[in-house]
C-alpha cells in the first residue's frame, strides 16, 4: 500500500521531494525509481511514521486500502496527493523480466499455472477457508491446470495434493517472479492478492485472474481490485449487513493475544458462516468461465506429464504432513 502512496506523491509533485523508506519488506522496493538514499541524520530530512487511520472509517467511507497512506501523508504534509492507479507499485529487474518462471525452472517446461494459498496467519484465523475446499478445486482441474501452493513458514498452510509445493520456500522476490508468470491466484484476503494486482503483466498478457475467498470480515470497496473475483457476504448476513465485521478469529487460541477477544459471532463447526457459505463450486464455475472465454490456457499432454512428475518429487522431497484446522488451533 505504501508503494502506491510514494508513487503518487512523485507523480503529483514531480521533483518536489526526495524520499527513502524504512520498512519490514525492503524487497518490495527493489528498483523503485522514486527512492533516493537519505541519511537519517541529515538535518534536512523529516521522518514520518506512516499509518493508515482511514481503516477505522472503512465501513462508512467507500475508499480503498490504497487510499490509507495517501490520506495520512496528505494530512501530515498539507498535500493533495491523488491515487493514480488502483494497485501497488512493484518494479522488476531486467534479470527478472528475462528469467523463465520458477515453475519452468522446476519442470523444465514453460506452462500456465495458478498460485494457491490455502491457509493464513494465526492472528486472523477468521480469514481461513477449509483446506479441503481448496483441494476440491485443485482436484476438479487435475490434468487441466497446474497449481503451485505457497505460504510463509510458521503460518497455517496445510499441504494440498496434486500441486507443486513451495510453502516456506519463496522469498518476496521469488514470489513476485511467480506472480509475474501466473495466470491467476486463488487465496483469501492476503499478501498474494495485493501482489496479483501490483506486479506488472508480462508483455503480451492482458490480465491476471484473482479469485479471492473474502467472506464478511472486510468491506468490498476496501480490499477488492476491479480485475478480481471477490467472493464475499457483505450485506448478506446479519453480522456483516452494514459492512465488514472486522473480527479476528472463529475460536480462541488462548495465546494471550487481543485477537481472542474479537471472535466471530456466527460460525459453523469452527468455520465462520461467511466463509462456510462460499463453496468450491462457486470457485470452479468462475475458473471454468475464464477457460471457456479463452482468457487462460490449459495444460498440454507434455506439460501435464512434466507437472505431475514435479509435483510428486516436490512432495516426496519435503515430506510434509497434513494438519487439520482443529490441530492448528490445538
Amino acid at each position: 500500500m505504501l508503494t502506491a502512496a510514494v508513487r503518487d506523491l512523485h507523480r503529483r509533485y514531480p521533483r518536489n521531494f526526495q524520499t527513502d523508506i524504512r520498512t519490514s519488506c525492503p524487497e518490495l522496493w527493489l528498483r523503485n525509481p522514486y527512492l533516493t538514499q537519505i541519511n537519517e541524520d541529515d538535518p534536512d530530512a523529516s521522518i514520518i511514521d506512516c499509518e493508515y487511520p482511514l481503516i477505522h472509517r472503512s465501513n462508512e467511507i467507500k475508499l480503498h486500502f490504497l487510499h490509507g497512506f495517501i490520506e495520512f501523508i496528505n494530512e501530515k504534509l498539507g498535500l493533495n496527493i491523488e491515487l493514480s492507479e488502483l494497485k501497488g507499485d512493484i518494479h522488476l529487474t531486467s534479470a527478472e523480466k528475462k528469467a523463465p518462471s520458477p515453475v519452468a525452472e522446476l519442470t523444465g517446461l514453460s506452462m500456465p499455472f495458478w498460485i494457491v494459498v490455502a491457509g493464513g496467519k494465526y492472528d486472523f484465523t477468521i480469514k481461513w477457508w477449509q483446506s479441503i475446499r481448496y483441494q476440491k478445486v485443485v482436484d476438479y482441474f487435475q490434468d487441466r491446470l497446474a497449481f503451485v501452493q505457497v505460504g510463509e513458514a510458521g503460518h497455517f498452510h496445510p499441504p494440498l495434493d496434486g500441486v507443486i509445493d513451495l510453502r516456506g520456500r519463496t522469498s518476496i522476490r521469488r514470489l513476485i517472479q511467480l506472480v509475474q508468470h501466473a495466470d491467476g491466484v486463488l487465496c483469501p484476503v492476503t499478501f498474494l492478492m495485493h501482489l496479483a494486482a501490483a506486479v506488472p503483466l508480462r508483455r503480451g498478457r492482458r490480465k491476471r485472474a484473482g479469485i479471492i475467498i473474502a467472506g464478511g470480515r472486510e468491506p468490498v470497496h476496501w480490499e477488492a481490485y476491479p480485475q478480481h473475483d471477490f467472493l464475499h457476504t457483505i450485506g448478506k448476513l446479519p453480522c456483516c449487513e452494514a459492512g465488514g465485521c472486522w473480527h479476528s478469529r472463529a475460536v480462541p487460541l488462548h495465546d494471550g493475544e487481543i485477537h481472542d477477544t474479537l471472535l466471530c459471532v456466527d460460525s459453523v463447526e469452527g468455520l465462520p458462516r461467511c466463509m462456510d457459505s462460499i463453496t468450491p463450486d462457486q470457485v470452479i464455475y468462475l475458473i471454468e468461465q475464464k477457460i471457456d472465454a479463452r482468457d487462460f490456457r490449459v495444460l498440454s499432454e507434455r506439460q501435464r506429464s512434466s507437472f505431475r512428475d514435479c509435483a510428486r518429487n516436490e512432495r516426496n522431497e519435503l515430506g510434509l504432513g497434513t494438519r487439520s484446522i482443529q490441530q492448528a488451533y490445538e
